[in-house]
């Protein structure tokens, strides 16, 4: 589908939303209805089906959405296809249980045309199930686990798969290198890959919503962590965090000089972002 914008500048950069989707139906028409609602809509909707049995596949095609088949299993190989298939400047992605705010697409956009300095955006997630005292406390301590536990690996702050963009240009750039194997997470290894170079940004006021399944269970909580401890393993010990550290200091002190050199002033730092 090439969803029309309600109000799109053309300064701005379009986007494609991209979400990889097996068996899960209802949240995904959720998530579809949220994109249609949105300030500015999207360029254009990619679902990728990953194997479903439950008409997933049938629920975006109703709503007259892209959607690939990728009989790969897993989310890694799914959301690749999905980021090869984007045709706009920018990609969003989100997972079939994320509700987007409706300023999410633009968010993504005013924010990069502000920020041409950014190569990546990603934001924080409530949880929109489970007890309802403990919704958002409960998904700020998730999520805040999340960044401090892996902030130092990277130098930089993780990428969350429910709640991302990153510019197309980027996404070419790092392709290549990307890890498919089903047991690793694809955002923590888009991480790696994406921020020596490119600037990664998290963003408060992009924000969805999603469900609380990952905490549903120690098991589901025990595949989490293994994933998470396999995806940082695979990229060590080349990415051991002082020799990466080194390797971001010298990228970022060379695009320094290659702004100065091109009579542009660099930059200015952000403590939330690097890459």
């Amino acid at each position: 589908m090439r969803a029309r914008a309600r109000m799109r500048p053309r300064a701005l950069p379009t986007v494609s939303v991209v979400i990889p989707v097996k068996d899960d139906r209802d949240q995904l028409e959720r998530c579809l209805r949220a994109l249609a609602a949105q300030t500015v809509l999207p360029e254009e909707i990619v679902v990728v089906d990953n194997g479903s049995s439950d008409g997933s596949a049938e629920v975006a095609l109703s709503f007259g959405v892209r959607v690939l088949a990728e009989p790969r299993p897993g989310i890694p190989a799914a959301a690749s296809t999905g980021y090869d298939a984007a045709r706009a400047d920018v990609i969003g992605r989100l997972d079939a249980d994320s509700v987007p705010d409706a300023r999410w697409v633009e968010t993504i956009v005013t924010t990069l045309a502000a920020h041409p300095e950014l190569d990546a955006l990603t934001g924080p997630a409530r949880f929109s199930d489970g007890p309802r005292a403990g919704r958002t406390a409960l998904a700020a301590l998730y999520l805040g686990a999340y960044r401090l536990a892996l902030a130092p690996a990277l130098g930089h702050v993780p990428l969350f798969g429910s709640n991302l963009a990153l510019r197309r240009d980027a996404w070419r750039d790092v392709r290549r290198r990307i890890h498919l194997d089903p047991e690793l997470h694809d955002d923590l290894d888009l991480s790696f890959h994406l921020g020596v170079r490119h600037r990664i940004r998290h963003e408060p006021r992009l924000r969805v919503s999603i469900s609380q399944r990952p905490l549903w269970s120690l098991s589901a909580l025990r595949v989490r962590f293994r994933r998470g401890f396999a995806t940082v393993f695979a990229h060590w010990p080349a990415e051991l965090p002082w020799r990466r550290w080194r390797r971001i200091v010298i990228a970022r002190r060379a695009a320094a000089r290659s702004e100065r050199g091109a009579g542009r002033p660099a930059a200015a730092s952000d403590q939330r972002s690097a890459g």
